[in-house]
């Protein structure tokens, strides 16, 4: 009897424990639950002229940056991202409004000469007069600060703007708080990189006070100001888009890793008129790049200590390819062809990733093509948050992508850029559809056709093997520009005659 009392005692006991770590664990995953209920918070880290290969979690032997690579070990890592153009602002405009440049009219980067001053130009020789394109994203446009201003968020620029005149800057644009977004597109204040900036949206710090640093302390004073409430942190970086500069201890560091750079071939390769870069070993430029990093690393602590982390989305990007082929040619975005201003991989795919707790797998990869367009949409997904398909009509939400439930539908992605690239670039289109893509130059009517799965670097042109798909794109590219109202360069008079100089057209 007594050993029949016992056994059922001891059940009993284990039957109360079972229950109380039953109850213990609902308590933990309602616990793990809560932060999801809250409203998600959202850091945009948008970097200036970054190349594909400029990171160590994508490729690069020589930038170090454990920082973003710790953001790509957390989330996902895309590895077919485009910038909506080759230059800065068309790009940042397509972020704000959802929409290519093309349908915009904000084709080239703003404070590009227009075509009537080239025209008035004695020693402008150029085929072709670049189109006329708007230098400023409209009022009309909602923007994607403003879409989540409306659903009760704080919004916070720090750093490049460079969407337009006195204004148009980001306080004008949907955000609550701006520091350092004006018209120009680099640090051409007094200091540059270093105090004394020279910005009216910016005061100057103590002597020597290194820009991406004070950016990044003052988007942790906006963290620790508006914990409580949903937030918009886009911290648009100056870096590492020219002058090329860097802290003195940065640079001794990688002008003595540079002399380690094994390097077989060329260090420079023909890129029609210039030369690209093909290794990575500039010193100044690699400090630039950790600079940023540390800039990263700041702002991704800051969460950690204000506990925000778990509710915060966290997206990396950089607004077009790296500078390769000008201006110091600071960078190499091999295997990709050529960079910054050029139509080809070089100029427009970009480093992507995208970090979401709880979401977003740890360490994944996504090869499906997508574009800056995008972020629109998603991010009011990812917010919960009704999409405005009337404003983002050219992004799709990435939500099905990034989360690995589904696909998303769309045949191409299209770029139209009708200028002269500083860089070397010169004006046409170009339409990716799966692993095909075409450019057509507009000088001469050249269209070229790249397999990017099998030819990454667009070595083997086979526009002649392949005429029906040559049309076939062509074709599509066309109709695209006439649906959007993408504005075309017409002929230099003073190049009239010239046999190489063609009217492009949408016909």
């Amino acid at each position: 009897m007594y050993e029949t009392r016992r056994l059922i005692t001891s059940r009993r006991v284990l039957a109360a424990l079972v229950l109380i770590s039953a109850i213990v664990s609902a308590t933990h995953v309602l616990r793990a639950d809560q932060p999801t209920s809250a409203p998600l918070n959202f850091v945009f880290f948008l970097v200036d002229d970054l190349g594909w290969k400029d990171l160590g979690c994508y490729g690069s032997s020589f930038y170090e940056t454990p920082n973003v690579d710790a953001l790509a070990a957390r989330g996902m890592r895309f590895t077919n991202a485009y910038a909506a153009c080759p230059v800065c602002s068309p790009t940042r405009a397509s972020i704000m409004a959802g929409k290519y440049p093309a349908r915009m009219g904000t084709t080239d980067y703003f404070g590009a000469p227009q075509p009537d001053t080239l025209r008035r130009r004695e020693k402008y020789d150029k085929p072709l007069l670049p189109a006329r394109y708007l230098d400023r994203l409209p009022h009309a446009e909602v923007t994607l600060a403003e879409a989540l201003k409306q659903a009760g968020y704080a919004t916070f620029f720090a750093g490049k703007w460079h969407l337009g005149p006195e204004g148009f800057w980001p306080e004008d644009q949907g955000f609550d708080v701006n520091r350092g977004g004006i018209t120009r597109g680099g640090p051409y204040g007094p200091g540059k990189y270093f105090s004394p900036y020279g910005n009216p949206r910016l005061k100057d710090g103590p002597p020597g006070e290194h820009l991406p640093q004070r950016l990044a302390s003052e988007a942790v004073k906006f963290l620790r100001d508006h914990r409580e409430k949903p937030f918009l942190l886009y911290f648009s970086f100056y870096l590492v888009h020219t002058p090329l500069m860097t802290r003195p201890e940065l640079n001794a560091k990688y002008e003595s890793k540079a002399t380690t750079v094994e390097h077989e071939g060329p260090r420079f390769m023909p890129e029609g008129r210039r030369r690209a870069r093909q290794v990575q070993d500039h010193a100044v430029y690699g400090g630039m790049v950790e600079a940023m990093d540390d800039a990263v690393g700041s702002v991704t602590k800051a969460l950690d200590e204000l506990g925000l982390t778990d509710n915060t989305a966290i997206i990396f990007m950089s607004d077009n390819g790296g500078l390769s082929t000008s201006e110091g040619s600071p960078t190499s975005n091999v295997p990709l062809r050529a960079g910054k201003g050029w139509l080809y991989e070089g100029g427009i795919r970009e480093p992507m990733i995208v970090v979401w707790p709880g979401r977003v797998r740890a360490e994944s990869t996504c090869d499906v093509p997508v574009i800056s367009t995008d972020f629109y949409p998603t991010m009011l997904a990812m917010a919960g948050l009704p999409p405005r398909p009337k404003q983002h009509v050219d992004g799709l939400s990435l939500l099905p992508l990034i989360t690995e439930s589904g696909s998303i539908q769309r045949d191409a992605i299209y770029w139209h850029y009708p200028h002269y690239g500083n860089q070397g670039g010169s004006p046409g289109s170009a339409i990716r559809a799966g692993d095909w893509k075409l450019i057509e130059f507009f000088e001469n009517g050249r269209t070229e056709l790249y397999n990017l799965r099998d030819d990454i670097g667009e070595m083997r042109n086979l526009a002649a093997q392949h005429p029906q798909r040559v049309k076939a794109l062509h074709d599509k590219l066309k109709r695209w520009r006439e649906q959007v109202g993408a504005k075309l360069p017409t002929h230099n008079p003073k190049r009239a005659g010239t046999p190489n100089s063609v009217q492009p057209s949408n016909e």
